[in-house]
């Protein structure tokens, strides 16, 4: 068992907040001229490339068998469609947009587990769900109007996350970190490879490899760097600290989004949108610290 360590954890969480933008703001940077497929592809080739031969090198199998495996195979496909529902979200919208239109996702994960795991969820959590889904729809109302239909691309991201999320809950506790990411990879290339070499041959466009220009090998490389240390410093955050005190922090991507958004695409949200993204925040923090004050009261069993 790994010691809590609560402040590394939070440094580790911090760490995420700050790397996980940077990689969309590369990536919404690279969109416009790279076929999405083919970003997808690229950030779970170099996660691949980087941690497999790690896991082999500190003695890690990447032997999966049953239950695990199967697990592991659809969290990993859930993981390719979000990535590319996101990246082709930020052909259209300003990044900080998009970001905050995904947290969205904490109200999905609460319906999910009140009518697909049954979990109790009380009559104050469900209004907060739909607050923040209010401050949500006020993010995605000014972009609907300029962009249409591709402006809730970001609700399909929150979605198949928040399914993500319930999957890797079930193995997390099972499987290592760096082994789960090594297998994702490689499954995620074997996956994605024939759909790409068809998509080559049937000249579509997103799905689609092309030779890349070398001015942007190294931003190709370091978006796949990026996801893959986001990645494990999420994961490894909860192995120091109780999610209870991480959760707020991630609220953090949306500032930081901003941040990256204005420095590199100077773009900023517009009032209704800057008001939903706070209204969204206020409601997703009421609903975590709501379920950390449930769990500290609720009664502890004593062994018998």
């Amino acid at each position: 068992m790994t010691q809590d360590r609560p402040v590394f954890g939070i440094i580790l969480m911090l760490g995420f907040c700050i790397i996980a933008p940077m990689g969309d703001a590369m990536a919404k940077l690279l969109a416009e001229t790279t076929p999405v497929g083919m970003l997808v592809f690229v950030r779970f080739a170099v996660q691949a490339l980087v941690l497999v031969p790690l896991a082999v090198l500190t003695g890690r199998s990447l032997r999966m068998r049953g239950r695990i495996l199967w697990l592991t195979f659809i969290r990993t496909v859930l993981h390719i469609l979000a990535l590319s529902a996101m990246f082709s979200s930020l052909l259209f919208l300003p990044l900080a947009d998009a970001i905050a239109i995904v947290f969205v996702m904490p109200f999905i994960m609460l319906i999910l587990g009140k009518y697909i795991l049954k979990e109790t969820v009380g009559p104050r959590r469900l209004i907060a769900c739909a607050v923040g889904f209010v401050g949500t729809l006020l993010v995605i109302q000014p972009s609907f109007v300029q962009v249409g239909a591709a402006a809730l691309l970001p609700l399909v991201v929150a979605l198949l996350f928040s399914l993500f999320m319930l999957v890797t809950r079930q193995i997390a506790k099972e499987t290592d970190p760096i082994t789960l990411q090594a297998a994702s990879g490689m499954m995620a290339i074997i996956l994605m490879l024939p759909v790409l070499l068809a998509g080559t041959i049937g000249g579509s466009w997103a799905v689609s490899l092309i030779l890349p220009h070398p001015d942007i090998h190294l931003l190709l490389i370091a978006i796949g760097l990026l996801g893959t240390v986001a990645h494990l410093l999420m994961t490894w955050s909860l192995r120091f600290a109780p999610s209870a005190t991480l959760a707020p922090m991630q609220y953090l991507e949306i500032p930081m989004a901003t941040l990256f958004g204005w420095l590199v695409f100077h773009d900023l949200p517009n009032g209704v949108a800057a008001i939903g993204i706070a209204i969204t925040i206020a409601a997703g923090l009421y609903v975590i610290l709501h379920e950390r004050a449930n769990a500290r009261s609720a009664p502890t069993e004593t062994p018998a």
